[in-house]
């Protein structure tokens, strides 16, 4: 499945999200596809964006959040990943995805009163948070690398909107 396509089906399933267990599996799979998209653009990426992409790629490996049963019952979305039509549309939808699934985090650690449930919370809010920080560098490396491109009046990332644009980042 291509990027933004799978993108916009882990937006879908992270805003039908029920219950903290859903939305911690749904978080850790946008932090799946973020991997996969980071590993994608390393190995066959633009040259400039192949380091933050490889630091992408590495970001939450091993977690053991991944082992969640709604994440192993349905699989890793990540996996159907196909390909990208193009890297900036992607990156955007990328990093809206990531806010987005941040939030939702933000919302189930302030509601859990259990503490393994805060602490993986957490953790994926972590993650989710350097991703973004990841997603915004290659953006801002897309943009540096097209110098007469006209930049969006609210920012210099393309696509960036919707509810979480506060915590898509500078």
């Amino acid at each position: 499945m291509e990027a933004e396509r799978l993108i916009e089906v882990g937006r879908r399933a992270l805003a039908g999200s029920r219950g903290a267990l859903d939305v911690m599996a749904e978080a850790w799979q946008a932090q799946a596809v973020a991997r996969a998209i980071g590993s994608r653009l390393a190995a066959c990426g633009p040259l400039e964006l192949r380091s933050e992409a490889r630091a992408l790629g590495e970001i939450g490996a091993g977690c053991s959040a991944l082992d969640h049963p709604s994440v192993l019952s349905g699989g890793a979305r990540a996996a159907q990943l196909s390909g990208m039509v193009e890297v900036r549309p992607a990156l955007s939808a990328l990093a809206l995805l990531l806010s987005e699934a941040g939030i939702a985090l933000v919302g189930v650690a302030c509601d859990t009163g259990e503490d393994n449930l805060y602490w993986q919370c957490i953790e994926a809010m972590d993650a989710a948070d350097e991703s973004l920080d990841r997603v915004h560098g290659m953006l801002r490396r897309l943009s540096e690398r097209e110098p007469g491109r006209e930049r969006d009046r609210d920012g210099p990332y393309d696509g960036i909107r919707g509810p979480a644009a506060s915590a898509a980042g500078p």
